[in-house]
């Protein structure tokens, strides 16, 4: 047998092994949900540790009466809320911005997301200040976890994006290469 009758027997086994490739609309709502989750434990963290006086538990302060999101099941709720928001974030960058192969894109997003929360969006949310009389330890450390999530999402999709249309390029091209 040849050496190119082998290689496609084995990319075709391992296609088989593999299963079914997951869409790309599955691949960002994964990411998005995953990085909004990632993010937001890493926020409740840094308010744990005094880093930041801005929770996760904020996204419930205007929607939810009583004291229990304030606590643990609200902190959890509103991780997993907040992870499910963040897929329409993903859908977002992937229609505007998931051809741009850079990490800067995505960094730009982040900081675009919380100008967003931090200055449109921060009337809804009572029992957050004003930006101007945050402590500048929250100001960085969120501009900072939004910055990350920025880059964690864009970059996700943008390489997601990139390599899905590089293998069907390679495909068509008939120089697959696994």
């Amino acid at each position: 047998m040849m050496t190119s009758e082998k290689n496609t027997e084995q990319n075709q086994e391992s296609t088989e092994k593999q299963g079914p490739p997951v869409p790309m609309a599955g691949r960002v709502a994964a990411t998005g949900f995953c990085g909004g989750v990632l993010w937001s434990f890493i926020a409740y963290i840094a308010y744990l540790f005094h880093f930041s006086e801005v929770s996760p538990n904020m996204i419930l302060q205007p929607f939810v009466l009583g004291e229990w999101k304030k606590h643990g099941l609200g902190t959890i709720i509103s991780i997993i809320l907040i992870g499910m928001i963040s897929i329409g974030a993903a859908f977002l960058y992937f229609l505007l911005l998931k051809r741009l192969k850079t990490m800067w894109p995505g960094i730009l997003y982040g900081l675009l997301l919380w100008l967003l929360v931090f200055f449109v969006f921060n009337p809804i949310f009572p029992d957050v200040r004003a930006v101007t009389e945050l402590k500048p330890d929250t100001i960085i450390t969120t501009i900072c976890i939004y910055l990350l999530y920025g880059l964690f999402v864009g970059y996700s999709i943008s390489f997601e994006y990139n390599e899905l249309n590089s293998e069907k390029l390679a495909r068509a091209l008939g120089t697959h290469r696994e």
